[in-house]
């Protein structure tokens, strides 16, 4: 049996393609994606030069000068500048921190049920409820979660700390009890771990489908239950995508406002005891609540603060882009 092969491409061809009909559309669109790559990258160096020149004035003046003006930017001991962005940061990789932890299994669970064990009918149901609770706006869940997840939890929250209290994180005040309003961190990292599960669950569901079908029918061929097929063959194929999704919801967790300034009893401390209020605060609550009465210098020194941010944000992506790329290698996904 005989094979032929095309002959190589000529200038003929070559000029023939050029102007042929469809070649304008095929540089015009080579074009528009390119200038919406290129948009990308120019909006998030405007939005870094505007933080940068913004925030210069807080960051070049002395700590002296700055408390002088800014009286509210820290607490009743006059803290400098850098102390309360160093408090912030602590809250806010601290109440992140406590959303992840509750909900990456949470939404891992969820997605898996949707993808492989749930019928379809039922899949079909699930999966708009998840893309209908993605929608909805953080001032609803704060407001629920001020108002209905609190007094719910607060019994619970003293149970804890007389149950678990030997453990830093759990400890109570020195009086024995937790906060009666129940305005702690936990809280807040509850609330957020809500609203992040719905964007974790979409991404992993639709990354979980994307499991080549041969790669299942080969491991329930040697005799896997689904459950080993699974382990063997969704989970290690869709380990980059869970990455990302994990990702995806802590950037959302880490730039949270609203939920956390109407939930959260603010404080500004290193403290450990997520279950006592006025202890933490986020980056974001913390402008939310000092903007209104800011001057100019506390204007400057807030976006100091939102500077910070910015870059915890970039830097989380960065690193979840990092070990995506890395892990893609041993995955199949690529």
């Amino acid at each position: 049996m005989t094979t032929t092969q095309e002959p190589p491409a000529t200038d003929a061809d070559v000029q023939e393609y050029s102007t042929h009909p469809g070649a304008f559309a095929n540089r015009a669109f080579g074009g528009l994606s390119a200038g919406a790559a290129s948009l990308i990258l120019v909006t998030l160096a405007a939005v870094a030069t505007f933080l940068l020149i913004e925030a210069w004035p807080a960051m070049t003046s002395s700590s002296a000068d700055l408390s002088d003006q800014v009286h509210w930017l820290g607490t009743e001991s006059g803290e400098t500048l850098i102390a309360t962005i160093g408090y912030l940061v602590y809250g806010t990789i601290l109440i992140s921190a406590i959303a992840l932890l509750i909900a990456t299994p949470l939404s891992f669970g969820i997605a898996l049920f949707i993808s492989h064990y749930a019928p379809r009918r039922l899949a079909q149901g699930l999966g708009y409820l998840i893309d209908l609770l993605a929608a909805i706006p953080s001032v609803v869940y704060g407001l629920w979660g001020a108002l209905v997840v609190i007094p719910v939890l607060q019994p619970f929250y003293q149970f804890l700390s007389e149950s678990l209290g030997w453990i830093p994180i759990f400890a109570a005040a020195d009086d024995g009890t937790v906060s009666g309003t129940g305005r702690v961190a936990m809280s807040a990292g509850l609330v957020l771990a809500i609203m992040i599960i719905p964007i974790i669950t979409a991404v992993t569901r639709e990354v979980f489908l994307q499991t080549p079908v041969l790669h299942e029918e080969a491991a329930l061929a040697m005799g896997a239950t689904r459950w080993e097929m699974v382990r063997m063959a969704v989970i290690p194929f869709g380990k980059p995508g869970m990455i990302g999704a994990t990702m995806l919801g802590l950037g959302r967790a880490l730039g949270e406002t609203m939920a956390v300034y109407m939930i959260l009893s603010p404080g500004l401390s290193f403290s450990p005891h997520i279950l006592q209020a006025a202890q933490h605060n986020t980056i974001a609550s913390y402008i939310a609540l000092q903007f209104p009465e800011a001057n100019a210098a506390g204007v400057s020194a807030l976006i100091t603060m939102g500077l910070a941010l910015f870059v915890i944000t970039l830097l989380v992506n960065m690193l979840a882009r990092w070990v995506v790329s890395r892990r893609s290698e041993f995955s199949g996904a690529n």
